[in-house]
């Protein structure tokens, strides 16, 4: 799943580079596109009860990202099963470089608790691993 934009100036940190915390929020942005992708919109969740909570995020620095550039966000499921998941995010600039990669780690949740989602759930978003 792709998602594209540009880097704005409040994004940045003095050296004009995007700001290391600017990353998450990325990242966070190009997980709901995608997960409106895959006909699983936030809204949709909500409706349903159910959260995914992020329980663990490694990042991996490769290449800045400048200010004003275009980014191109990839993101994929690497594994998921009833309880969680694990995503795999990159973020590449204008010239097709690698900047930088994630593994995200995230559990299903419904009433404060983790929560093991249906059968079929779990189907429609084996459907998109890898």
């Amino acid at each position: 799943m792709k998602y594209e934009r540009r880097i704005f100036g409040f994004e940045c940190d003095i050296y004009g580079h995007l700001n290391n915390a600017n990353y998450l929020k990325l990242y966070e942005e190009a997980r709901a596109d995608a997960l409106e992708q895959i006909d699983l919109p936030i809204r949709k969740l909500r409706e349903m009860g159910i959260a995914i909570y992020l329980t663990k995020i490694e990042l991996d620095f490769k290449k800045g990202v400048e200010l004003e550039e275009k980014i191109l966000v990839k993101s994929e499921i690497i594994t998921a099963n009833r309880l969680k998941s694990i995503w795999q995010q990159e973020i590449y600039n204008n010239k097709n470089e690698l900047c930088n990669v994630a593994i995200v780690q995230a559990v299903f949740i419904k009433k404060g608790k983790p929560f093991r989602i249906s059968k079929e759930l779990n189907e429609h978003f084996q459907s998109f691993i890898g």
